[in-house]
């Protein structure tokens, strides 16, 4: 497993500091593994929404700084509930920037801000969400890019189905690149009553693509990966049943100890 952070954990830095200094800081506690998310990458992006463009010479001029990390593209992507044209500008800005990050196993992150709260428990719940899908993994497995979908509102089970589904009107070489973005605290919040770690225990290992550790006391986050509402600790064990080696990003909150509460965090899975 290769810990990471994410540079929407720096909004409190990055008006005042350079992007590459931040992801310097982050490497120095630990971190092999650097999400950029999109509206978190200072100058290397411009605009918002439909209009939202990554500067690729910065983000380069970033990435060549750091041969030892890995890193992926993250992006507000409304894929789920919006039609989005896989030619289209946006979508295929996001898919350059994702093979400019990636290395030689480029990945895009989505996450659909607007999807529902109530679970998805058939095929049919989620045929609609599977047909918008497909288009934009197709266009992505072309162009050799991972997409992955975080589990924003949707517990991890309901997104399990819609991959499956998916996957079944895609190519079996099309399918291996749509995955998950297992999060269990996002599920355990909007879901209080569900079993978030059981979910991913019962996810094919096949399915997860990249995950994400963060943790919340009585449903309030916390600025830590640390003892709280999820077993964190759990969490790693269930993901290194499975030989997952691929990144586990500590998505913590803004806070001026940043760094340190980042350094704290792998020192708790750690222990």
């Amino acid at each position: 497993m290769i810990y990471g952070a994410i540079t929407n954990s720096w909004r409190n830095q990055l008006d005042d500091a350079d992007l590459a200094d931040l992801i310097s800081s982050a490497q120095d506690r630990g971190a092999r593994h650097i999400e950029l998310r999109q509206t978190c990458l200072g100058l290397a992006e411009s605009g918002e929404g439909q209009d939202w463009r990554p500067n690729l010479t910065a983000l380069a001029d970033v990435v060549v700084r750091f041969p030892e990390l890995t890193f992926d593209l993250a992006v507000a992507l409304p894929c789920i509930t919006t039609d989005i044209d896989p030619q289209g500008g946006l979508y295929q800005s996001q898919l350059e920037a994702a093979r400019l990050v990636g290395g030689g196993s480029p990945h895009l992150r989505t996450v659909d801000p607007g999807t529902s709260d109530t679970p998805w428990e058939t095929a049919d719940d989620v045929a609609e969400a599977a047909g918008r899908i497909v288009p934009l993994v197709r266009e992505a497995a072309r162009q050799g890019v991972i997409f992955s979908m975080e589990n924003s509102g949707q517990p991890l089970r309901s997104m399990a189905l819609l991959v499956s589904e998916a996957r079944a009107q895609l190519t079996v070489g099309e399918g291996h690149y749509l995955g998950l973005c297992p999060d269990p605290t996002n599920q355990l919040r909007r879901h209080p009553d569900s079993q978030p770690l059981d979910e991913l225990a019962s996810l094919p290992a096949d399915y997860i693509k990249i995950v994400h550790f963060k943790q919340a006391r009585d449903g309030v986050a916390i600025g830590s990966v640390d003892d709280g509402d999820l077993d964190c600790r759990a969490m790693r064990r269930i993901l290194q049943g499975k030989a997952y080696d691929g990144p586990a990003v500590m998505e913590i909150p803004p806070h001026d100890d940043v760094f340190e509460n980042l350094a704290a965090s792998f020192a708790y899975l750690d222990a």
